[in-house]
């Protein structure tokens, strides 16, 4: 599957709501990726923005991947809840699927792909 070069810089990690989430489009010549980065506390998580239910993106193109509270990633179309620090649905159609991860890391105060 095409990624971002490990080391793409993405953002700043102070950029970054705690907690709070972005997301990421590449143009990777012949296929598009799409993913977000999740920010807990000192942590970041990467995830491809695919839910496992049907495939869609799991926003309508806005950086809103989380619930309200932050607690959950949220997928607009059917209400899935997924966990921030591993992917895995907690909630809704998909309950035990999981997210793809998309490896990043923090670098220099910036959150680049890994």
């Amino acid at each position: 599957m095409n990624t971002p070069a490990p080391g793409t810089p993405l953002c700043r990690f102070d950029d970054l709501a705690d907690p709070g989430a972005r997301g990421f489009c590449f143009d990777l010549g012949e296929v598009v990726f799409r993913g977000f980065v999740v920010r807990r506390g000192g942590q970041v998580f990467g995830w491809r923005d695919r839910c496992p239910h049907i495939g869609l993106p799991l926003t309508l193109g806005d950086d809103r991947y989380l619930t309200r509270e932050g607690d959950f990633i949220l997928c607009c179309s059917h209400g899935a809840l997924f966990r921030p620090e591993d992917g895995i649905c907690v909630g809704g159609p998909c309950v035990g699927q999981g997210l793809k991860a998309w490896p990043v890391a923090l670098w220099n105060e910036l959150v680049v792909a890994a």
